[in-house]
């Protein structure tokens, strides 16, 4: 396996910020009030059907507050278990370069020069927000701290995409990761498995997808059907299939062996706020989905990257 590899059978995030930061690192969720362009009008209307009303940002700050002020309420809580952590910035909610440049220079730069013990800042985005002004400005960010960008894939099926209201197709997500790498930006990309009435085959060809691509990180997500949501309202007046732990455990481990055993694994699953779940129910175990991963590669034998195969 990949000397990369310590205590799990993929590359994991802890791993990744022991050997980068030597030392405990947090990322600070926070939410500094953007929109979306896929509910403005400049991608489309609505937003993607299965986002919350949050932007998925429901465990980011609360946006009532200043965004130095929900960076030290989450701190202050971390502080109790880990005095000695560093932090990174995390915008997450909705989608955090819709805007002119001075404006996130506004939101960026009181949380980098707050503390020194923030080392970087994670800023999650959509490839139809990657403007020339606002990536010439992310480059110098990532000249001055460590810097990641998040983007959303979720998948490369053109008809998934439709359903769920996405806004953009693969061609221009691989341009906004293309603009990116060329400033030497480390990309992270986010899939969502359980889409409706994608097949497990279809997932791993996202995965396989990805696999291709120039970017350093992936977040593996699990679709939850949220109250308040289109999909929400669409599901509960027609139903459709929703994942078994068992077929999205299988279907995590098959996307592990195919991707680089050098992408980063931020995230194996998501998390729901449960008061607004309407399923999967057993999403809600989070650490009983991780450790049936681990225990499942294990009993495999396997391992990221056991059949990736560079350039195919």
């Amino acid at each position: 396996m990949n000397p990369l590899f310590k205590e799990k059978r993929y590359y994991s995030l802890s791993n990744y910020y022991k050997d980068l930061f030597k030392e405990k690192v947090f990322k600070v969720s926070l939410n500094a009030n953007f929109t979306c362009p896929n509910k403005t009008g400049k991608s489309g209307f609505g937003g993607c059907t299965f986002c919350s009303p949050l932007g998925s940002g429901d465990f980011a700050g609360n946006k009532q507050d200043d965004l130095i002020t929900q960076f030290e309420n989450v701190k202050e809580m971390m502080l109790k278990k880990w005095p000695h952590a560093k932090y990174i910035g995390y915008f997450q909610a909705n989608t955090n370069t819709y805007a002119p440049v001075e404006e996130l220079r506004q939101k960026y730069e009181p949380i980098l020069n707050h503390s020194e013990d923030i080392v970087g800042l994670s800023i999650s985005t959509r490839p139809d927000c990657l403007e020339d002004d606002v990536v010439e400005y992310l480059a110098e960010l990532n000249n001055r701290t460590k810097l990641f960008v998040e983007l959303g894939l979720q998948t490369i099926h053109e008809t998934s995409s439709h359903l769920i209201n996405r806004g953009h197709d693969f061609e221009l997500f691989k341009i906004g990761v293309d603009k990116l790498r060329k400033k030497n930006i480390e990309v992270i990309v986010h899939i969502i498995n359980g889409l409706p009435y994608e097949t497990a085959e279809m997932m791993l060809e996202t995965a396989k997808a990805v696999a291709k691509l120039d970017v350093q990180g992936i977040k593996l997500h699990l679709l939850h059907v949220i109250k308040n949501t289109k999909m929400g309202r669409d599901f509960l007046r027609n139903p459709f299939p929703l994942l078994t732990m068992e077929e999205y455990i299988d279907i995590v481990i098959s996307q592990l062996e195919i991707l680089s055993p050098n992408i980063v694994i931020h995230r194996l699953t998501g998390d729901a706020v449960k008061e607004d779940l309407i399923g999967p129910l057993w999403s809600l175990k989070k650490w009983v989905i991780l450790n049936a991963i681990d225990h499942e590669l294990e009993k495999r034998n396997t391992y990221q990257g056991r059949l990736y195969k560079q350039g195919e």
